[in-house]
């Protein structure tokens, strides 16, 4: 199918590919763990549950990583061949460059139906996991952990005070309990001067205390009174209950979705039934105000409102009115009476304009945002495509295949591709312009400076010919 040419030169792909994509990879993995190390240090998770966790946020970071690596390695493979002469070589044997590209731009293709695939059908159920494992992690409460000289009282009834641990024996000195009274123990407070723990399960902690003394607050007959017990001991046993210390997960598919955690199918299924509801809000406007076409009377400030409140203010002195239909009403008493009716009718159609417009304009936002995020799924699975075209020509006109060349080069286009994707969805977000332009803008114009580039390295065709005059 591929001569041997084009077969080599799509084998020089894979390596840069590989390497680029493990690495970006690696880098958004820091950047997550930087970002959410403290909402996992120090809650006792299990290391199943951190790595499920962890697992469960790669699937968008494969996403953003597969199409920075066609970029690079089509820099890099057409850069070293450009580098090496073979491009004026296939040049004086009359091939076309742009035929070497021909694997290349298969290879976008599949991609792109490969990642659109993933985008839209495995990233949501693996963001959708992610989401609800968060939330069970954020309602967990810290591990049983004593820090010298901090107060804990994240175990409920208790909190515990310890002036020095020796983390060699783990042992406790100048321990200090206080215990909050329940149905089944009264209020206490417990000193000992050494003490250290023991726990069998997960589940179940014991306390030693060693030559202390406690105070018991025991309640008399009346609610005023109270009798204080003091008791020394040589050795004193607390048990706790860790149960509410022990990670507890929910079932994901009892939570709600929300944009990033459904498919393209699911979100333009809310978006006909957001629509279906604004024109539900239409109808019903336009029964409530009695109005089955459109509204010849507006009320605008300074127009007829204004002019009917003036007049009635006046009625009662002048019985002439602006208005030509209260003139041909008998007597001042009708034309009140009609002007207050007047009245409240148009301030009851302002009020139902005015809830109108904001159901409507809300459910205006929630589109937006739904198809922002269709879009999304395919636009940036579409620059697998879009980075052959631009990546194969810059390569070959730079004539430098080396990896930092190409790094270098690839960080300037990502930075503005990216840059353009997060305003675009910003703008889109806030109705400014459509989902579409806002997640696809970037690659089209993408695509035509490839397209531009790709000619200029192929043909005689030269953009600068364009506009040049004749002389």
């Amino acid at each position: 199918m591929f001569n041997q040419v084009q077969t080599d030169l799509f084998r020089k792909h894979i390596g840069p590919f590989l390497f680029c994509f493990f690495t970006v990879m690696f880098l958004l993995l820091m950047q997550f763990l930087i970002l959410h190390v403290d909402k996992l240090v120090g809650k006792g998770l299990p290391f199943l549950i951190v790595s499920e966790l962890i697992l469960s946020n790669l699937a968008y970071m494969v996403v953003l990583a597969v199409p920075m690596a066609v970029l690079v390695s089509t820099l890099i493979a057409f850069g070293k061949f450009s580098e090496w002469n073979e491009l004026t070589a296939i040049r004086a044997a009359g091939i076309n460059p742009i035929k070497l590209m021909a694997p290349m731009i298969l290879g976008g293709v599949f991609l792109f139906g490969l990642m659109g695939y993933f985008s839209n059908y495995i990233l949501p159920e693996s963001n959708h996991k992610a989401r609800s494992l968060f939330l069970d992690i954020r309602m967990q409460k810290p591990a049983f952990d004593l820090q010298p000289g901090i107060f804990y009282e994240d175990l409920d009834g208790y909190t515990f005070l310890i002036n020095k641990i020796d983390s060699e024996t783990d042992s406790l000195y100048d321990v200090r309990v206080f215990q909050d009274a329940t149905d089944n123990r009264k209020e206490a407070y417990i000193n000992a001067e050494r003490g250290w723990l023991e726990s069998p399960d997960q589940y179940t902690l014991s306390l030693y205390l060693y030559n202390g003394s406690s105070l018991r607050y025991i309640p008399g007959e009346r609610r005023d009174e109270q009798t204080l017990e003091r008791s020394n001991f040589s050795t004193y046993r607390m048990s706790f209950d860790l149960t509410d210390l022990s990670f507890s997960r929910s079932n994901p598919e009892q939570r709600s979705r929300n944009d990033r955690t459904m498919s393209a199918q699911a979100m333009l299924a809310v978006v006909d039934t957001l629509r279906t509801e604004q024109q539900r809000e239409i109808e019903k406007f336009k029964r409530n105000t009695g109005q089955d076409h459109q509204i010849p009377f507006h009320s605008e400030p300074g127009g007829s409102l204004n002019l009917i409140r003036g007049d009635l203010q006046d009625t009662l002195q002048i019985y002439q009115s602006d208005l030509t239909i209260l003139n041909l009403l008998p007597n001042p008493s009708t034309k009140i009476s009609s002007i207050n009716k007047a009245i409240n009718t148009i301030d009851r159609y302002n009020s139902e304009l005015d809830n109108l417009k904001s159901n409507v304009s809300w459910r205006d936002l929630r589109q937006a945002e739904f198809l922002v995020e269709v879009h999304k799924k395919f636009s940036i699975p579409f620059a697998c495509i879009v980075f052959v075209f631009l990546g194969a020509p810059i390569g070959m006109l730079t004539r430098k295949g080396n990896l930092g060349v190409a790094a270098l080069i690839s960080g300037g286009l990502l930075t503005i591709y990216f840059i353009a994707i997060i305003q675009g969805e910003k703008l889109a977000d806030r109705l400014i312009i459509s989902p579409f332009w806002g997640m696809w803008g970037i690659n089209i114009f993408f695509l035509a400076v490839g397209i531009i580039l790709t000619l200029h390295v192929s043909t005689s065709i030269r953009i600068t010919n364009l506009f040049r005059r004749d002389e």
